[in-house]
């Protein structure tokens, strides 16, 4: 078997290469080049970029066999997610992997206003010795506004206290509770902004929230704060700022990003009383490798079917190892409902019985729906799309989640209503120590059969005789049976599942058919998950 090709389309610690390991065909391009880009895309599993490789939909659109792109880093700018979940493609990153340089870099800023280090060295360097002019201020006793209060934003607010600095705090997600094991003050937007000594503002960039910290905002800050924006371009308003520190509004301003990079002109970092680096947020060695490595990981799990907790596209999140099991195994049951289904699925009830009701199994709706689908839309489904053909085909989805389960530890049933008017369901579970994922139940119907590559599935009218039939036929066809297993109910009918070892003939089952006046017969083929 060939090796899944992974594209490495720009430099990369050789970390992230040794994460990936020996089971990859690893190969590289400059991915600023488009035409190279779209050439090696052409067969490429997956692809690694930074933030110069841009992603969009015509990039997306030249790489059929793409599973999985993954930045090395926190922004997904560069990549069109929309395009990329449309077409089953998986969006992972690194949302940890630059959290302590980004805060220590923020905390650099804040001792470099307070110190005015950058202007003086640039100024000794000249020859010019001006103690006096670089005069600077204590952070001891000294108010930080923090301005979202998340993982940077409480790693900035414990680095500061270590300084003696109180620290107040906007975030409308974090409840006093959390803010009071920080050591944070909370109040209002307004409340922080009139108190800080020194503002830090670590929010994402939202519609919401771009350009917050604007000429209101400023206006209602101290003459002598200083203004620190380490997370997001254009969440201050640059001209706003502009103008604040000019008329000393503020007395200054420390910045790594910006609205547009580079900057398209040096009015506002070429203020005296700004220090302005061009975006070193992420720009260490750790926190590179540790997006390396953290990606590749991602790229490993999405290549071998799995679901990454960092995939932006994908509503999985951390999946418990009591959980992944099932994942397979309720995936394959959505292939075995796609072939009995006679007509479109309108809704879709995904019941969990057992021990798993103690865990989030939120992830077994996709599993459901990817194959359900797998077989019936032309596009590849995955764990990415699934939810999005669903929708745009009407099948609603319901899941019950119950503790109580009679028969086994655990039971995952799909029940279905399909557009004929019929209702139908399958039920399986994994069974003893090695997990042997089993069907154990069709329409009522108990069985326990292990899952194959191969079943048919057969409904009839019991009666003596009538498995001789049909056993008959699949050996004249040369068709070797594996396992078979045949259930009962009163109303005289009977369901019998046949494991065989190849596909059967569509001829034969005609004949089949006929021969034992079946009222169904179909053909199920499982598909690896």
């Amino acid at each position: 078997m060939p090796k899944p090709v992974v594209l490495i389309a720009e430099e990369l610690s050789p970390a992230t290469i040794e994460a990936l390991g020996p089971d990859f065909e690893i190969r590289t391009v400059d991915g600023t080049d488009r035409p190279a880009l779209f050439s090696a895309l052409a067969d490429a599993n997956a692809v690694l970029i930074r933030s110069a490789t841009k992603m969009d939909e015509e990039a997306i659109g030249k790489a059929p066999q793409l599973k999985v792109i993954a930045r090395a880093g926190v922004g997904l700018d560069n990549v069109d997610i929309k395009a990329a979940t449309t077409a089953g493609v998986m969006v992972v990153n690194a949302p940890t992997s630059n959290i302590i340089s980004a805060a220590e870099l923020t905390c650099g800023h804040i001792l470099s206003l307070a110190r005015h280090i950058p202007p003086a060295a640039t100024a000794l360097a000249g020859g010019e010795w001006k103690r006096s002019k670089y005069t600077g201020t204590e952070l001891f006793e000294k108010t930080l506004a923090v301005v979202g209060l998340g993982r940077i934003g409480a790693l900035v607010a414990a680095r500061m206290q270590a300084f003696g600095m109180r620290v107040v705090a906007y975030d409308p997600y974090v409840t006093p509770q959390r803010a009071q094991q920080l050591g944070v003050e909370l109040g209002t937007l307004d409340e922080v902004l009139e108190q800080a000594d020194f503002l830090t503002i670590h929010m994402p960039k939202t519609p919401e929230t771009t350009g917050m910290i604007s000429t209101d905002e400023l206006k209602k800050m101290k003459p002598t704060a200083y203004v620190v924006n380490v997370a997001r371009g254009g969440l201050i308003d640059e001209a706003a700022l502009e103008q604040a520190l000019k008329d000393g509004e503020i007395a200054g301003a420390g910045l790594d990003v910006f609205s547009s990079e580079p900057p398209a002109d040096t009015r506002l970092t070429g203020l005296p009383n700004v220090i302005a680096t061009p975006h070193l947020g992420a720009s260490t060695d750790e926190a590179q490798e540790k997006a390396g490595v953290a990606v590749a990981r991602s790229v490993k799990l999405a290549l071998e079917g799995d679901l990454v907790p960092d995939a932006v596209n994908v509503a999985g999140g951390v999946i418990d190892p009591f959980v992944r099991p099932g994942i397979a195994l309720v995936e394959k049951l959505g292939q075995v409902f796609s072939g009995l289904a006679k007509a479109a699925v309108t809704s879709l009830d995904l019941e969990v019985r057992g021990e798993l009701a103690a865990y989030d199994v939120s992830v077994y709706r996709l599993a459901a729906l990817k194959g359900i689908l797998t077989n019936v839309v032309s596009e590849n489904v995955s764990y990415v799309n699934a939810p999005l053909f669903a929708e745009q085909r009407g099948i609603e989805t319901r899941m019950t989640v119950e503790a109580e389960s009679p028969e086994y530890r655990n039971i995952t049933t799909l029940r279905g209503a399909l557009s004929d008017g019929s209702v139908l369901s399958v039920s399986g579970t994994l069974a003893g120590t090695r997990m042997v994922q089993k069907i154990v139940g069709i329409n009522g119907y108990e069985i326990e059969v292990p899952i194959e590559k191969h079943h048919v599935v057969l409904i009839y009218k019991d009666a003596p005789g009538i498995v001789a039939i049909y056993g008959a036929k699949f050996g004249a066809a040369g068709i070797n049976i594996e396992g078979m297993q045949v259930a009962r109910e009163k109303a005289g009918l009977a369901l019998s599942i046949v494991t065989v070892d190849q596909r059967v003939p569509d001829e034969v089952l005609e004949e089949i058919g006929r021969d034992i006046d079946a009222t169904l017969i179909t053909q199920i083929e499982i598909t690896e998950a």
